[in-house]
């Protein structure tokens, strides 16, 4: 049997079905951007393996890191035990994000992380004597993930989770930013947010959102001012702010962190996907230390404690990344990733099929009016030498920051010619 057809009859991919799934590509090795298929087909990737491949694939420096601290020491369980490399990370983490950010709890993933920021705000309550505050509110076409604490926060009708809503926590939802990001954010704006925190406080542990981007929501880019709002509205109602950084961290929209246009720091702050450039499974979950003292007071421990947590490998290759990320120029790359973006997709909006095109660092999204046929879209951009995998009615790239100027028009060109066939 073929690995096409074990892998048909037994693999059960992402986001698909297991009886009758989406045609898959064998992959034969990675390099720099190309993803590299085993019939020899090379392919830009301008999904950067799903957002976190910042310095592509194979960067020497990062299998560097991995195979010296393979050699050394792969795993020792985090109970009890620390090293040098979880440390080492614990104090980049520190030193990068806002400064009120002070404790640092090492998850495995993006999805787990925001289970801890979750659990961390409804503990800090319970414990300083307050245990009625224990729901969250956040907007509308967000996405946290899909565990069931996530899932609780994510869109209840776009987010890809309504057949879990009977078992699901009911927590608020306030409509989605409508100011964009090139815009302030007027009273009109920010009045449902407004009206809906100010009537639920008493039992709100949290807000939780994704800064300025919202991701597998919807690729939405909404006011800064709106952010800086919210976080005033927080502090006003005596509510926490956790930002899940996990997509716009590490320089994703022109800025370390997303919430930084905003100049606001959360409470509770939560990373992954780019931390490790892609090489290793890692996140983290940041808190203030009025949080950390809160949940430890009167004797209080947190309960969370992953099997694989600060696996000295993952933490080794964070280390390497994040020092690959601010030796680089990765600020102006990042803007010129952004011109380029939107220089390249521009001519998708004479399309009838498109409804807009906007770009913000380097994320790119051609929106259709139309759900696209995944399947036939998905090989008609393989055709073109270019890996880009749309959703809904979404045609999105976030490459690597080290794509070349020549990549990245071959990518966008691709981009404009299929979405020409859509329309």
């Amino acid at each position: 049997m073929s690995i096409l057809d074990f892998d048909r009859e037994h693999i059960w991919h992402p986001y698909t079905s297991a009886t009758n799934p989406l045609k898959v590509f064998p992959v034969k090795r990675t390099e720099g951007v190309k993803i590299i298929l085993e019939d020899g087909t090379e392919l830009i990737d301008g999904m950067a393996s799903w957002w976190c491949a910042v310095h592509g694939y194979n960067h020497p420096v990062l299998r560097k890191a991995l195979c010296d601290q393979a050699e050394v020491m792969p795993h020792v369980m985090f109970g009890g035990l620390t090293h040098e490399p979880a440390v080492e990370l614990a104090r980049k983490l520190v030193d990068i994000s806002p400064e009120p950010l002070q404790h640092v709890f090492l998850a495995d993933s993006g999805s787990v992380s925001v289970e801890v920021a979750i659990k961390m705000a409804i503990q800090y309550w319970y414990v300083i004597g307050k245990p009625k505050k224990n729901r969250l509110m956040t907007v509308r076409n967000g996405y946290h993930g899909d565990t069931i604490g996530c899932m609780s926060v994510c869109d209840p009708v776009n987010g890809m989770h309504s057949m879990f809503t009977s078992i699901l926590p009911k927590h608020i939802f306030a409509e989605s930013p409508e100011c964009g990001f090139e815009e302030g954010c007027s009273d009109e704006h920010f009045a449902d947010f407004k009206s809906k925190i100010e009537e639920h406080a008493h039992e709100l542990a949290a807000v939780i959102l994704e800064p300025v981007v919202q991701g597998t929501g919807g690729m939405r880019f909404y006011s800064p001012e709106y952010l800086k709002r919210v976080r005033e509205a927080c502090d006003e109602h005596n509510v926490l702010l956790i930002c899940d950084e996990i997509a716009t961290g590490f320089g994703r929209t022109g800025t370390m962190f997303a919430s930084e246009k905003a100049g606001i720091c959360p409470d509770i702050m939560c990373v992954g996907k780019s931390i490790t450039g892609g090489m290793m499974t890692l996140a983290a979950t940041l808190a203030t230390k009025e949080v950390a003292e809160g949940i430890s007071s009167k004797g209080g421990v947190f309960m969370h404690g992953p099997t694989f947590m600060g696996n000295p490998l993952a933490c080794a290759v964070a280390n390497a990344s994040i020092d690959l990320l601010l030796k680089s120029n990765w600020k102006e790359r990042v803007a010129e990733i952004s011109e380029l973006l939107c220089s390249g997709l521009a001519p998708c909006a004479k399309s009838s099929a498109v409804a807009d095109v906007r770009c913000l660092g380097a994320i790119g999204v051609v929106e259709l009016k139309e759900p696209v046929d995944m399947e036939s879209i998905q090989q008609e951009f393989v055709k073109r030498g270019v890996w880009v995998r749309p959703f809904g009615k979404l045609v999105y790239v976030m490459p690597p920051y080290i794509i070349s100027n020549l990549e990245l028009e071959a990518l966008t060109s691709a981009i404009c010619e299929v979405i020409g066939l859509q329309g």
